[in-house]
């Protein structure tokens, strides 16, 4: 969906021909999507389903089904819905909040701007962008949660020890949810952990997770021969969490389950014993 809003913004709506545009759907849903293989061919069809997207055919209206075969054959293409490209082109601030919308409801903000940049999308909208008409306003996250975690685990990243600070403000310190936010995971330090910049964002990107022990696991998908590459990322897996201080809640052990199964890329690496 935020593949064709980004299309939409470039294309005013002109139809896209699905075996124009299976590689780019692949390589996204590979890079952004389901933690198992998923054929592009299948949100080009569900898509019709929720009333926001529309396929013709060689025969006419109406999506051949999932089969890529029949997708390439038959010359299916695919736009918004009728409906939905005349909402977006009287309002045109509309596309930017309900792509601001998609994106926190369903990914970390940790990757918003990556996806929208490979999604073709310009992010840039009004004032309002965070409300729709008729779509109730999302959850509120924790203004305070960011320094809870940052006190729990002293100001320092959790697998790397980073504790940079300009003054007494910490910089490049964030806090980061294991069960994301976007999936309902809680704001509360038993769901987080205070990361660096780098490390967020690999483990947002399933790079980097954790295993029952707490111990930093490192994906085999993971290549690096650079000297930075394997001492701050390969140099990690088996390496316990640092934190949190006694008194602070240690990341459950549901919540590191969530992220193994659903974010987390592949297996992970042998820990190399010294």
């Amino acid at each position: 969906m935020l593949y064709a809003l980004g299309r939409f913004q470039r294309d005013a709506g002109e139809p896209l021909r699905y075996t124009e545009i299976e590689n780019e759907l692949a390589h996204l849903l590979r890079d952004y999507g389901p933690n198992r293989r998923t054929s592009p061919a299948y949100p080009f069809h569900h898509l019709v389903n929720d009333g926001v997207w529309e396929v013709r055919t060689h025969l006419g209206t109406g999506s051949p089904g999932t089969g890529v075969r029949a997708l390439r054959e038959s010359g299916a293409a695919g736009r918004l819905a009728p409906g939905l490209r005349a909402a977006l082109a009287d309002d045109p601030g509309l596309l930017g909040r309900l792509a601001h919308l998609l994106l926190d409801a369903h990914f970390p903000p940790s990757l918003h701007a990556e996806i929208a940049a490979n999604a073709g999308l310009d992010l840039e909208a009004p004032d309002g962008a965070w409300t729709v008409p008729g779509i109730p306003r999302p959850r509120r996250r924790d203004a305070e949660m960011r320094e809870r975690v940052l006190v729990a685990y002293e100001y320092r990243c959790a697998f790397c020890g980073y504790d940079g600070a300009i003054g007494r403000a910490p910089v490049g310190l964030e806090a980061a949810h294991v069960k994301w936010w976007a999936f309902r995971g809680p704001d509360e330090v038993s769901n987080a952990l205070c990361l660096c910049s780098l490390h967020h964002k690999l483990f947002d990107k399933g790079v980097l997770g954790l295993d029952p022990a707490r111990r930093v696991t490192v994906s085999r998908e993971f290549t690096g021969q650079s000297l930075s590459a394997r001492t701050q990322v390969i140099a990690l897996a088996g390496q316990p969490v640092l934190g949190p201080q006694p008194g602070s809640a240690p990341v459950a052990a549901e919540h590191i389950g969530w992220h193994t199964s659903q974010v987390f890329r592949g297996e992970p690496r042998a820990v190399v014993a010294n």
